[in-house]
């Protein structure tokens, strides 16, 4: 399979998985267990089931202490990503703050601008406005109500995190494998909320003592966890980190479907409007980056030889 086209497959099943974590992390809030149990259970069972993985693989444990910091600097910052994005669910509609938190490829886009170079177009200064602009017209729905204040932050926080995670993941000079990095990542997001629980004195960590919990904690482990971030891995390896921002516009889209139909959450023209706007913006800020589709040129190229093989189409 061409790169471009894996690494576009890889972003898109990243995207949906990721989209999915509404629906466990709010079953789980309906049993009353706390937001960093929540979490703890998501990266601990899918801590071991990525061991188990490199185990039947005999894939080598061992890193080096330059592997670690970046390591642990990518653990901390996903697991504040998810902490802020899983506490925001608290304080307004899921599907909302997963479509704040997809202001995150422009985060990744002025980030790579000031800090590496990477040239501002107008397209660019465009899809900014243009974000600003939806994130406003969410910010307050048709009755003139606004959203929670600190939901709003929590969730700028999470993506800013999240925006410094793809970069972090880019940049850096580790090689080793999907599975090994998203292990070490998950186990220092497993650390992270630890540390958390112990300053927050009413967010213990508790014990899920129901099957339906258990159910819960496993999907949150396997689907918007370990899938979603083998995924991205090899997406931003294929086609780079801001691409693969693109493709997380399937996120929100997602979080927003399941909220509506599981959790029964207003959906308004405003809201509606703001989230297309946002969408709008982060796909023109891929369109800005070439001057030519190449992932879409080669695969008209592909399916022309295809043709011409079988039907002698010219």
């Amino acid at each position: 399979m061409n790169a471009k086209l894996k690494g576009a497959l890889c972003g898109i099943i990243s995207a949906i998985s990721y989209g999915t974590n509404p629906l466990g992390a709010l079953f789980l809030y309906k049993e009353e267990i706390n937001t960093n149990s929540v979490l703890f259970y998501r990266f601990f069972i899918a801590a071991i089931i990525l061991a188990f993985l490199m185990l039947i693989q005999k894939k080598s444990f061992s890193i080096t202490k330059k592997e670690f910091l970046i390591l642990g600097v990518l653990g901390i910052l996903f697991g504040i990503s998810s902490l802020s994005l899983f506490t925001s669910f608290r304080y307004m509609d899921a599907g909302i703050a997963s479509t704040l938190l997809f202001v995150y490829p422009v985060m990744v886009t002025i980030i790579m601008a000031v800090f590496f170079k990477e040239k501002i177009t107008f397209i660019t200064v465009l899809s900014i406005l243009l974000a600003l602009t939806g994130i406003a017209m969410l910010y307050k729905n048709d009755g003139n109500n606004t959203l929670n204040t600190i939901g709003v932050v929590l969730v700028m926080l999470s993506s800013l995190a999240y925006a410094v995670y793809i970069i972090v993941v880019n940049k850096s000079s580790l090689m080793m494998s999907s599975v090994k990095l998203t292990f070490y990542v998950l186990v220092f997001c497993m650390l992270t909320i630890v540390a958390h629980s112990f300053s927050a004195k009413a967010n213990h960590i508790q014990i899920l003592t129901t099957s339906t919990s258990w159910m819960w904690a496993v999907m949150l482990a396997l689907v918007p966890t370990i899938i979603s971030l083998i995924m991205m891995v090899q997406a931003v390896h294929n086609i780079g980190s801001t691409p693969t921002a693109i493709m997380g516009a399937l996120e929100p889209l997602t979080a927003v479907i399941i909220g509506i139909t599981i959790f029964d959450e207003m959906f308004t023209v405003r809201l509606g409007t703001g989230i297309i706007m946002i969408l709008i913006a982060v796909i023109l800020i891929i369109i800005g980056k070439s001057s030519k589709p190449k992932l879409f040129i080669s695969t008209m190229d592909n399916a022309k030889r295809v043709l011409k093989k079988y039907f002698k189409w010219k």
